[in-house]
């Protein structure tokens, strides 16, 4: 029957973009190559893998049990490679990173001169959305997302968790007293999120619960505006500690009812697919990042 390896490949990049169309962006070839060599391989095994609609693909009975024993052996196949290339030699290529841009500018931008003078082959691209994206369509290697994950189809990594503050600027808290209790947050002017609902929802212990339902005076899309209107004093916040633990240290924002905090902490994880050329740089970088966390 004589399988090989690239086939396979193939098959598991079809399965888990979705579309002849994205695997070949991802396996950079053509939709026409990727097409006859999963053609070839449903010929080898003499029994179809997916059904294909005018939209999505989708796994038949044999294509299932198949795709488990694929990715079993392309796994197997890739710490093989991966244990002589580390001896070998450095990662060499262009590596996607896509992150919210309070992340990008407090977690990542900080440390690429010290990631570049470590890594000098591997070239960076930083891209930011505040959103979770699609990481073919994005042509994203790695994607950095705070929160629940609710991607099944692709590697995860945890690499940290952060609290969140209740935050107010001084000059803010020279004309309104500080509240003293989670209700008193009521008569004050508070910075929320326009989307997700529930990232306005605080951490904070009060008779209903642990989780505080505000309605926002103030609304924005990005984390990083929302810090920069907390800072002009346009009222009261709730942001991740790694973009304003540097501002309280500082004295430029001030850290509000700690005694009510719920212990919830947000994760940090790290998504990619898995693949074979990338999965020495991926490695490097999520390494190295932890380590800065």
């Amino acid at each position: 029957m004589n399988i090989q390896s690239e086939e396979l490949r193939t098959f598991v990049a079809v399965v888990e973009a979705g579309t002849l169309s994205a695997a070949a962006e991802v396996l950079e070839q053509t939709t026409s190559g990727v097409s006859r060599a999963l053609s070839r391989l449903e010929e080898k095994l003499g029994a179809s893998l997916l059904t294909r609609t005018t939209r999505r693909m989708e796994l038949t009975e044999e294509g299932e049990a198949f795709l488990e024993q694929a990715r079993a052996i392309l796994a197997a196949m890739e710490q093989a490679e991966e244990t002589v290339r580390m001896r070998t030699r450095k990662p060499v290529g262009k590596l996607r990173v896509d992150a919210a841009v309070p992340f990008m500018l407090h977690c990542i931008v900080p440390h690429v001169g010290a990631f570049r003078e470590a890594y000098p082959d591997i070239e960076l691209e930083l891209t930011t959305n505040d959103r979770f994206i699609d990481l073919v369509e994005q042509r994203a290697d790695i994607a950095i997302r705070i929160g629940e994950l609710q991607d099944s189809t692709l590697h995860a990594r945890p690499l940290s968790s952060a609290r969140l503050n209740i935050v107010a600027s001084p000059a803010y808290l020279s004309r309104h007293a500080a509240p003293e209790s989670v209700e008193a947050l009521e008569q004050h002017p508070l910075i929320g999120f326009s989307q997700p609902e529930i990232l306005n929802h605080w951490p904070l212990r009060h008779q209903a619960g642990d989780r505080y339902q505000t309605r926002p005076a103030l609304r924005a899309s990005s984390g990083e505006t929302i810090r920069h209107l907390a800072l002009q004093g346009q009222g009261i916040a709730c942001l991740s500690s790694f973009m304003t633990d540097a501002d309280i240290a500082a004295g430029r924002l001030v850290r509000l009812l700690d005694q009510y905090d719920s212990g919830f902490r947000q994760k940090i994880s790290a998504v990619y697919y898995h693949n074979t050329q990338l999965s020495r740089r991926i490695s490097c970088f999520l390494d190295f990042l932890q380590c800065k966390l």
